[in-house]
């Protein structure tokens, strides 16, 4: 149990059915009046952010996020395959469970999948993925304008764009947390 009075950036806790983070808070003592504590609270599993206020006094239960290593191992239809590099368990996810986060993942790569009380709430990729480009289109000698990209479709099927010196075969890093070109490798 966490009471309001110390709140700290980062801590998360339950609240109203679902499990928040604090992102910000601040104690305020007006000058009539009884004190309270101002927060804003992220819903970790849909991303929400919810600003309300608290009396000092007041407790909340403390939630403890897992955050376990994965292997994915491959797609079947529209569920994606992970093992637990340690205990050699396997699980199947939706591609809803999953969302954005598996565009960018290739076969046998280790992903960070958060829990709480055993239900998966969320997938995180590595921040950088290296990824051989399989579809675009060449880039013409004069069609240099500064910053032209054009499309390319990756080895996992996902669409980035890129410089237009980015040609078929080429390995590139990707950030994938926005899906932006960061290099050629």
């Amino acid at each position: 149990m966490v009471s309001a009075g110390d709140f700290k950036n980062g801590i998360t806790l339950q609240y109203n059915g679902g499990i928040y983070q604090i992102v910000e808070f601040q104690h305020v003592k007006p000058g009539k009046g009884a004190a309270f504590v101002r927060t804003k609270l992220k819903n970790i599993v849909d991303g929400g952010v919810v600003e309300t206020t608290f009396r000092p006094t007041e407790k909340f239960p403390t939630a403890h996020i897992d955050k376990i290593k994965m292997q994915f191992l491959y797609k079947e239809g529209d569920q994606f395959n992970f093992m637990n590099t340690e205990t050699y368990d396997q699980i199947a996810l939706t591609e809803d469970q999953c969302g954005d986060a598996m565009k960018f993942v290739k076969e046998n790569e280790e992903v960070t999948m958060l829990s709480h009380e055993g239900n998966i709430f969320n997938v995180d990729p590595p921040l950088f993925a290296e990824l051989e480009v399989t579809d675009t289109e060449p880039g013409f000698k004069g069609n240099t304008a500064t910053g032209a990209t054009k499309p390319a479709t990756v080895e996992t099927g996902a669409q980035v764009m890129v410089p237009l010196f980015v040609n078929l075969g080429d390995k590139i890093q990707i950030d994938t947390r926005t899906g932006e070109y960061l290099k050629r490798v």
